[in-house]
């Protein structure tokens, strides 16, 4: 029988089958970008906000994020979504939206106490009236519960409701997919189209609307990717045609002048069709087909242009890949810098080289954050494996006719 291979790590050599294959850093790279730029935009009134992601196309970097968390997702539990594991698998899904629904805690209680201490240490009441926070402070006894509830979502705090509904469903997402691909994404398809068109979501308790990002019409995106990198893992491919890259790329090219020219009056020329404004116009609550299609062509062309991805394969201690990395604890921490520079720009009467500054000081900041968070990972990897090495260390022990024998340290 021929040798196992073998890698050297540390003192150690082990199985080629015992090493983990390197991590894919191109999806932390992404998700990096993501954080910043969400970070940039929910502070609004400044310079940077100028020049991310949503001033030339129809999607921003929420799609973006969604879609990569989507990819996440087929990576972390779609292998183990196995007969014999699925109720395993599933508690951990449910655990982990847990777990986003206390991040969102944390951010919602972090946001109204920075705006209320705003609105009284620099005498500015108007501050109260800011991303619905007065439907909360005008009735107590029914505010808190309805944001224990997620019946009411303060402003820029809704994309972690979302995500977290998305982790409820990754149990019958997988299990669609274990009886069919096909089947997976057109389940996710009519969901997604039937909650566009009869206007399908979430209500808020305190105010007459919908959750500004459905988790009906999001989850396609979501499923979109998840679905993709299982159908990778498992050999397959992403369909591959140059007609599809003419399309992909002239589409990105058409929303880029669409939105920078400012053609929004060319909706009514779409809405003249008769069709459902899911499927023409651009809201972002229900994730209408434009918005869709143009974060779906612009991963197309990630993807089939090798620079692209040469560019965003970056080292594993990167900046851009740490952040992403620990993309939940630099999220939290974003929406809340991001809350701060909200309330500075609003007592400074949108001061626009304080912005500038605040959104620098502000990403610099997280990657600081991110850095210590790297750090304690790594501790903390090293300390587990100096532990596991210590279990299992021969120690020689002399016995009563002088011999020697080796016990394992345990």
């Amino acid at each position: 029988m021929a040798a196992t291979p073998e890698y050297a790590i540390g003192a150690e050599r082990l199985p080629q089958s015992a090493v983990r294959p390197a991590r894919d850093t191109r999806l932390d790279v992404l998700r990096g970008l993501a954080l910043i730029t969400i970070f940039i935009n929910h502070v609004p009134g400044q310079i940077f906000e100028y020049v991310t992601t949503k001033n030339f196309g129809f999607s921003d970097a929420a799609e973006a994020f969604v879609l990569i968390s989507g990819i996440a997702v087929g990576l972390a539990y779609g292998s183990g979504f196995k007969v014999g594991r699925r109720l395993d698998m599933a508690k951990k899904a449910i655990k982990r939206a847990f777990t986003l629904y206390l991040a969102h805690m944390i951010t919602t209680f972090m946001t109204l106490a920075l705006f209320i201490c705003g609105a009284w240490l620099f005498h500015r009441p108007g501050l109260l009236v800011e991303i619905n926070i007065l439907a909360v402070l005008m009735n107590l006894t029914e505010g808190i519960p309805a944001l224990l509830l997620l019946g009411h979502q303060i402003g820029y705090n809704n994309i972690l409701p979302m995500y977290g509904a998305l982790m409820l469903m990754v149990p019958i997402i997988l299990l669609l997919y274990s009886a069919h691909p096909l089947l997976a994404l057109g389940v996710s398809a009519a969901v997604w189209l039937v909650a566009g068109v009869y206007q399908i979501a979430p209500h808020n308790m305190l105010i007459a609307d919908y959750w500004f990002l459905n988790p009906l019409s999001w989850q396609f995106l979501f499923t979109i990717g998840a679905v993709g990198i299982m159908h990778v893992k498992r050999g397959g491919k992403l369909p591959e045609h140059p007609m599809l890259f003419v399309l992909a790329s002239g589409y990105v090219a058409l929303s880029f002048a669409w939105v920078v020219g400012q053609l929004w009056d060319l909706g009514n020329v779409l809405a003249a069709l008769g069709l459902p404004p899911v499927l023409t116009g651009f809201d972002k609550t229900f994730l209408s087909l434009p918005r869709l299609l143009h974060v779906l062509s612009l991963s197309y062309l990630v993807i089939n242009i090798p620079v692209l991805s040469r560019i965003l394969s970056r080292p594993s201690d990167h900046p851009l890949t740490i952040i992403g990395r620990h993309s939940l604890n630099i999220f939290v921490a974003g929406t809340i810098l991001a809350m701060a520079g909200q309330v500075l720009l609003y007592i400074t009467n949108h001061d626009q080289m304080i912005g500038a500054l605040f959104v620098v000081a502000g990403i610099s900041g997280q990657f600081a954050y991110a850095y210590h968070l790297e750090r304690k990972r790594i501790d903390g990897s090293v300390k587990a494996r100096s532990m596991g090495r210590r279990a299992s260390v021969p120690v020689a022990v002399r016995v009563g006719d002088g011999s020697r024998k080796l016990y394992r340290d345990k």
